[in-house]
């Protein structure tokens, strides 16, 4: 293909998710909904675990910071979504396009690293109590997390450069409902082997061993768990550990099917369809099931509210 004779690609246009202009505002509303429903969760999660000392533990740090990302997240795709929704305005900038890229991968790698922590950290309460404080003393806590955002931020600048290096001189539509990196590969015009690649080693690197530390960390938890003689207590394990699974589960095999498959094999409607878990529905879900069905949670809340009553 001649490069020199075709006119380069300066801005996208996002398809979004339904071309049916009477889906528009229904979709607007529903995703309106959603990312309120998701700002309000993790907003509420942050504020009361920085609030009450008696929530300031691992687990409830790295539910904090779980919350934060959810938020970066979500607030990266949704609200350009909605724009489109709403106005019909389908273009983003080219430099637009790849900051969306840039942090959506960003705050995916913090996130599959935090799920994984969260899991070791469950692991080490259940197997290991005795030393527990040990193992997750605040140092390390902090150390986990800082580390978790320095990765996250130098995987995606890795990916996201090994994209931009790409010709795009002929489709600048995106049939998809924001910039990922499946999608942009599809417009190039030039050989996508290099950056395919990068994207697949980086993948094996990051997510898979956080996976592996999150299945072995609830093979660890499950096996201490059959070994309890009560069966309220068994109940309540099993209980914190279905929930947990089921986020897990869901956020994994909804990423893995689109981000471990070939390009030849990649199918957009199936991707878009896909991404809307992981990049929407996940985050609204998230503090629900890890925290606000939890009764510290709740009765630290209540006081919150309570507190504010009285103040006022």
């Amino acid at each position: 293909m001649n490069l020199e004779n075709m006119t380069m690609v300066t801005e996208f246009i996002i398809l979004g998710l339904s071309d049916n202009p009477q889906q528009q505002v229904p979709l607007f509303l529903v995703f309106l909904l959603i990312y309120l429903i998701t700002l309000l969760g993790n907003l509420v999660i942050i504020t009361v675990t920085c609030a009450d000392p008696r929530l300031h533990t691992p687990m409830y740090f790295f539910l904090s910071n779980l919350s934060l990302t959810d938020i970066c997240c979500t607030s990266n795709i949704v609200p350009k979504l909605l724009r489109i929704f709403l106005t019909g305005d389908k273009t983003i900038s080219f430099a637009g396009c790849f900051l969306q890229l840039y942090f959506f991968i960003t705050f995916g790698c913090v996130e599959v690293f935090i799920l994984a922590v969260m899991a070791y950290d469950r692991y080490a309460a259940v197997c290991n109590p005795l030393r527990y404080s040990l193992i997750m003393n605040h140092r390390v806590c902090v150390l986990i997390v800082a580390t978790s955002w320095i990765i996250g931020f130098l995987s995606s600048e890795i990916i996201t450069a090994s994209v931009t290096r790409l010709s795009f001189c002929a489709s600048n539509v995106i049939n998809h409902f924001f910039c990922d990196f499946m999608p942009l590969l599809k417009l190039s015009c030039t050989e996508t082997a290099i950056a395919e690649t990068v994207l697949f080693v980086l993948t094996v690197l990051i997510p898979a061993p956080a996976f592996l530390v999150t299945l072995i960390s609830y093979i660890y938890i499950i096996s201490a768990i059959l070994g309890i003689s009560s069966a309220e207590g068994k109940r309540k394990a099993f209980s914190t550990c279905s929930s947990h699974l089921t986020v897990v589960s869901v956020y994994y095999l909804s990423a893995l099917c689109i981000y471990l498959r070939p390009n030849s094999t990649y199918s957009q409607e199936q991707g878009r369809i896909i991404s809307v878990v992981y990049t929407a529905v996940t985050p609204m879900l998230n503090p629900i099931i890890y925290s606000l069905r939890n009764k510290e949670v709740k009765n630290a809340l209540r006081k919150i509210i309570a507190y504010g009553a009285c103040g006022v």
